[in-house]
């Protein structure tokens, strides 16, 4: 049986998003027979700005991925923060320079699922991911929720909590919060879930 290859991309400008990536290609590996590789689209700021920003050096080990890659993978997982209840520009400017595989849609058929990070309650857990599914239909690609199959999580009260329906996710507040265990946990969930479906599709 032939491995299904499933692409992690990812934009994070202080390290949320990229924890809860790693997280996320942890739960694909999980699954035997699926292959995760990391990856981050390239940063659009100036220097200066990441500078004044206190932005943390991007991960080394993490390549910059060219949007005629995508078309090697079989499913992905796309991550980033939100601005204003939408993916940061970074992220959508990546989207835009993929229209030479869009006119051929090239990546028609192939499932996607979505993480983010936020501020705070307001900043978007849900309206991320739904205005993000544009970018996926557009190329055509079958977006995968979660809806609540991640079970007693979905409903946690006791302590304040990322993620819905549409997928996994963490609050970042002034920046200084960090992904916590059950955000994580459910970011693993994400990578397992979406890697058996694409699993089950290319076979």
């Amino acid at each position: 049986m032939a491995t299904t290859k499933i692409y992690v991309v990812y934009y994070s400008l202080h390290g949320h998003v990229e924890t809860m990536a790693r997280e996320v290609q942890r739960g694909v590996n999980a699954v035997e027979g699926v292959e995760a590789t990391l990856w981050q689209v390239p940063e659009t700021l100036p220097s200066i700005i990441l500078q004044k920003v206190k932005a943390p050096p991007k991960a080394d080990d993490v390549p910059e991925i060219r949007p005629e890659q995508l078309v090697e993978a079989d499913g992905f997982l796309f991550g980033f923060p939100s601005r204003f209840g939408v993916m940061a520009a970074q992220f959508k400017a990546f989207f835009d320079a993929t229209h030479e595989i869009w006119e051929k849609q090239a990546l028609a058929g192939k499932p996607a699922g979505i993480f983010w990070s936020t501020g705070f309650h307001g900043g978007g857990q849900e309206l991320t991911a739904l205005t993000a599914v544009t970018q996926l239909a557009h190329h055509g690609m079958i977006f995968v929720p979660l809806g609540y199959t991640f079970g007693s999580g979905m409903f946690e009260m006791s302590e304040v909590k990322g993620g819905s329906s549409y997928g996994s996710g963490t609050f970042a507040a002034d920046g200084s919060r960090q992904p916590t265990e059950i955000e994580l946990q459910q970011a693993f969930y994400q990578g397992k879930y979406v890697a058996q479906f694409a699993k089950k599709l290319k076979n």
